[in-house]
């Protein structure tokens, strides 16, 4: 597929900027997902990440319903459930009852990791054996098995999430490492790899993907989405500016001092000193800044070489009106039909 027909999606955390309160960002959620849809993407997803001040989504199920509301054609899914945080049998029921609610719209994307430090991963998960469990693909067997039915003689064999009517939304599984894309092939799911974070190179975890991918008689082709971070402003110094807000607060978060989205004066006013700015190198290269084409062509480039079918685009601006401005103009200088 050429860069230039490319579906192009929406990644979207929920964030948090100083001088906010939390819940407004679910608000400017909504903003954004309308926007998106004007705009001409084919997918809003939701993430799932918790205890993070500068990341309000937490309840990714909660949201798909409110954005599904707030939209009319956009598909809408998760980005992911991290279902080792869940019930198989209460994400099968939730999905289907989304499905019911938005036909042929939802989509269900899946995790493995926490989407948060140890201490909330154990309270989510409730006992120690579940947190340091590695039982994914078991997990995955009882979710689809709660609609296409367990064999005979299981414990579980007269449970059926409800609605009954309704099949489970296109399912995707999400990873930043090698093994997401390899349990994606093993079980015949869209795979859609965290470029915006992970570090290995997604051509060769996308390849082994399609290589490995195993067809059943739910599954079509082996698909693959890419997610990648961007940051889009009219000019070079303004992009710039809004890059190095994002930085600081990658900073924060990784070294344990988590905050909310910080604002491009904050970042200006901060004093870096020489070991931060060589720390926020390497993520600054998984990030594309600049203006409208010099961000769509090396996106373009990314995703023609990592193989991709699909870009999501995940963007943290301080300031909502400009990160849904930032997006804009990317669909533009992308081509996309406005709706």
């Amino acid at each position: 597929m050429s860069a230039e027909a490319m579906p192009l999606s929406v990644l979207d955390l929920s964030p948090v900027p100083t001088g906010t309160r939390p819940s407004e960002a679910l608000h400017e959620t909504l903003e954004l997902a309308r926007t998106a849809e004007a705009a001409g993407y084919h997918r809003f997803w939701l993430a799932e990440h918790h205890n993070i001040p500068s990341v309000a989504s937490s309840t990714p199920e909660v949201m798909i319903a409110a954005v599904a509301a707030a939209t009319s054609t956009i598909r809408v899914g998760s980005g992911g459930i991290m279902l080792p945080n869940h019930s198989p049998l209460k994400v099968a029921e939730t999905f289907r009852v989304l499905g019911g609610l938005y036909p042929d719209r939802i989509d269900l994307g899946l995790g493995r990791a926490p989407g948060t430090d140890q201490r909330t991963a154990l309270a989510l998960r409730r006992s120690r054996e579940a947190l340091g469990a590695d039982d994914f693909t078991e997990q995955y067997a009882e979710l689809r098995a709660y609609v296409d039915g367990f064999p005979a003689g299981h414990p579980f064999e007269p449970i059926t999430a409800q609605p009954s009517d309704v099949p489970l939304p296109p399912i995707w599984i999400l990873g930043s490492s090698t093994y997401g894309g390899q349990a994606a092939a093993a079980l015949g799911t869209g795979f859609a790899y965290a470029g915006h974070f992970g570090t290995l190179d997604p051509a060769g975890v996308i390849s082994a993907y399609k290589t490995n991918y195993r067809r059943f008689e739910h599954d079509g082709e082996p698909q693959a989405i890419l997610a990648l971070a961007a940051i889009v402003a009219e000019t070079e110094e303004r992009a710039a500016q809004l890059a190095r807000a994002n930085a600081l607060s990658m900073l924060r978060l990784r070294s344990g001092r988590p905050g909310p989205l910080p604002s491009p004066e904050e970042a200006e006013a901060y004093p870096w000193s020489d070991a931060e700015e060589a720390a926020v190198e390497e993520w600054a290269s998984l990030v594309s800044v600049g203006t409208p084409d010099q961000v769509a062509a090396d996106l373009r480039r990314r995703a023609n070489t990592a193989g991709a079918d699909e870009l999501i685009i995940t963007t943290n601006i301080h300031n909502p009106a400009e990160r849904r401005h930032s997006f804009e103009l990317l669909a533009n200088a992308w081509g996309l039909k406005p709706r």
